[in-house]
């Protein structure tokens, strides 16, 4: 085998563990965003309880809305410990946000709410932990995005084909 063949060769079986190296580090690009974004579901999960709380002292007649809160809190906590695809977890904590709106317009028919401490103290947590949450998925659809594109593309789409890479799903979620 001729000199030139062989460097050929070398140079194809390096470029193919080039693409295997990069599509392994993309992937696990996306699997540290997603972690970013669960931490930050679960603070907010873990304020959601407080807020309820704040809010039922003054609106004990508002069950509905109280009881709507607290099972699409439960059930988007269990579609995150299920790993649920990122998509539908989206679409559940989309749910979670709007309910939790109505729990805030609920508020806004109390002066007395909206001015204690401890009402706006947890509006305030939870907007800034919603802002995390949207930093968290910015960056992990980018992940998504880079990744997918990897997967997806030629001459890498045959190495991810072959080492059953399969594309990521977005998180599409908007605060409340």
């Amino acid at each position: 085998m001729s000199w030139g063949i062989t460097i050929a060769l070398l140079a194809a079986l390096v470029y193919l563990i080039w693409l295997y190296n990069r599509l392994v580090h993309d992937s696990n690009t996306v699997l540290a965003a997603w972690s970013d974004i669960d931490v930050q579901l679960k603070r907010r999960h873990d304020l959601i309880p407080k807020l309820v709380e704040a809010v039922r002292a003054y609106a004990d007649y508002e069950q509905a809305t109280f009881s709507r809160v607290t099972e699409l809190r439960r059930s988007s906590a269990m579609a995150r410990a299920s790993s649920r695809s990122a998509g539908e977890i989206g679409q559940l904590e989309q749910r979670l946000g709007d309910a939790m709106q109505g729990l805030l317009a609920i508020a806004e028919a109390y002066p007395d709410l909206k001015t204690s401490e401890q009402f706006t103290g947890l509006q305030d947590e939870i907007s800034e932990v919603e802002q995390a949450i949207q930093y968290a998925r910015r960056y992990y659809n980018g992940a998504v995005k880079a990744y997918n594109v990897m997967v997806e593309s030629f001459p890498s789409n045959l190495v991810a084909g072959v080492f059953r890479f399969r594309p990521a799903e977005y998180f599409d979620w908007e605060p409340a």
